[in-house]
């Protein structure tokens, strides 16, 4: 049986994107290719590497990268993973399903170093949860 493809996007695939992108490939590479993409690309942040890096995942070797890229690839899923990244999404006439998850950004986050960690660390638990629930365990299936 073939590996599903999913694809994280959001606004700079800095952050959520890519702590998705990991995520996926640690909990089920097996049956999983993950890819990332943003509508800009600035760089991987590294708090999300340190926030990724935490739970045992290391995306220190990905790469920030637009969505044009990936245009007119089949995807089984595309998962926008911020709200801007929903509203810029183009059609994936390959996916069979299309998620999204609003989730804020954590590049936006002040104050103190250990309080902007914070912000990372509750994106990257909220995206294991709905990654597990929605891919791992198949409850976003599609069609």
């Amino acid at each position: 049986m073939s590996k599903k493809r999913a694809l994280f996007l959001c606004t700079h695939n800095s952050a959520r994107s890519q702590m998705a992108e990991g995520l996926l490939r640690h909990l089920a590479g097996d049956r999983f290719e993950a890819f990332s993409a943003g509508t800009e690309a600035t760089g991987v942040r590294p708090l999300a590497i340190r926030a990724a890096g935490e739970v045992g995942v290391d995306i220190s070797g990905q790469e920030s990268k637009t969505l044009d890229r990936y245009l007119g690839e089949p995807f089984d899923y595309v998962v926008t993973v911020c709200d801007d990244a929903n509203g810029a999404c183009p059609v994936f006439p390959g996916a069979k399903a299309r998620l999204h998850w609003s989730l804020p950004d954590p590049s936006a986050a002040e104050g103190s170093d250990e309080e902007r960690m914070e912000a990372f660390r509750a994106v990257r638990d909220r995206l294991d949860g709905l990654i597990q629930s929605e891919l791992v365990n198949g409850r976003g299936e599609p069609a």
